[in-house]
């Protein structure tokens, strides 16, 4: 299965093209797999998209970041609408989302 490259990514709480998203060499998750993700799939709907279970999605999201003792800064709703925000910048009608929050700049060891 093919990815269809999104020209805008939510990175970091901010809205980035494609290109700019970019993860350190050096990052912890990258070495130690320290990251924790859902995988949830939007659909076209005659209302427009749809995102099926989001609230849940984005509650196990968070609670998979806390069991973890991962920071995170926004809130269910934040995320919730940062999703939103990526479908709706994207001018996307169906989409599989796939959100993580990663330990970033910790070093190694």
């Amino acid at each position: 299965m093919t990815t269809k490259k999104a020209d805008y990514i939510w990175f970091n709480g901010e809205m980035v093209r494609w290109e700019d998203a970019k993860v350190h060499v050096m990052s912890h998750a990258l070495h130690y797999g320290t990251s924790v993700f859902e995988g949830i799939r939007c659909y076209d709907s005659h209302k427009g998209p749809v995102v099926f279970r989001h609230r849940e999605h984005m509650q196990r999201l968070h609670d998979s970041a806390k069991i973890y003792r991962f920071p995170v800064s926004q809130s269910i709703d934040e995320l919730m609408e940062a999703c939103r925000d990526v479908i709706r910048k994207n001018n996307l009608t169906s989409a599989y989302i796939r959100p993580l929050i990663f330990v970033g700049d910790v070093g190694m060891g």
